[in-house]
């Protein structure tokens, strides 16, 4: 069992997701009322923001709409001035259960992980799929780049630890994505995987049809085999020492 004392904060970034915040938020109060969250509304135009007024949610809410990256980079700005521990990246979406929070952080605490990321596939075979074949590449290309082998690379349910916390607070190129990942790897970072499991999304549509889908993966791709080996290691090392 996870020594739940440290201060934990699940980050909720939100985006047009009236249908399903209160189903996630309930959740995190239900099997993790231990730990803080934070909804980040990032500009919504429907009515996520009223939802989380009426009910009394803690909620950071965004003038304008800045995307996933702006709003956990918003997330991890209050994280890291609050001083917690851990930082827990939670879906709005519904997909996300707050019953494996206790996992991420027990694994965190027993590996010295400076992130852990709630897989899908770490006892299980991933399905048949286009996105499953872009993610078994991202897999591939994080092997080939750190020698480490990250089974599902983008799972939306990660643990980070107050060591990577200032990175994602300061440095606008640090997203909560496949590639960030890589590059800490790389950089000497701990990244392990513990098993969860993942709901269907509760109500609206992913930001990710298609055809997004597949320029997703083609950015991760570029990012972690050519872009990341442009970066200076020791911009981590300056950042996360200040």
């Amino acid at each position: 069992m996870a020594d739940l004392r440290k201060r934990v904060l699940a980050l909720v970034p939100a985006y047009n997701e009236e249908g399903s915040i209160v189903s996630a938020i309930e959740d995190l109060k239900a099997h993790a009322s231990d730990i803080d969250y934070l909804v980040v509304n990032d500009g919504s135009r429907d009515a996520t923001e009223s939802i989380c007024r009426e009910r009394g949610y803690r909620m950071l809410s965004l003038p304008i709409n800045l995307g996933l990256t702006g709003a956990f980079q918003a997330g991890m700005k209050y994280a890291y001035e609050q001083s917690y521990d851990y930082v827990i990246q939670f879906d709005a979406d519904g997909q996300h259960s707050a019953a494996y929070i206790s996992d991420l952080v027990s694994c965190a605490e027993g590996t010295g992980a400076d992130i852990v990321v709630g897989s899908r596939f770490v006892n299980c075979r991933k399905p048949v799929s286009a996105r499953m074949v872009g993610s078994t590449l991202i897999t591939a290309m994080i092997k080939l780049t750190t020698g480490q082998r990250i089974q599902d690379p983008t799972s939306g349910m990660r643990l980070f630890s107050s060591r990577v916390v200032p990175l994602f607070a300061r440095d606008s190129d640090f997203g909560p994505e496949p590639d960030t990942l890589s590059y800490l790897m790389r950089s000497g970072f701990k990244v392990c995987e513990v098993p969860v499991e993942m709901r269907e999304r509760i109500a609206g549509e992913s930001y990710l049809n298609f055809t997004k889908s597949v320029l997703y993966m083609l950015r991760m791709g570029v990012s972690i085999l050519l872009v990341l080996w442009f970066r200076k290691k020791g911009e981590i090392c300056s950042s996360s020492c200040l």
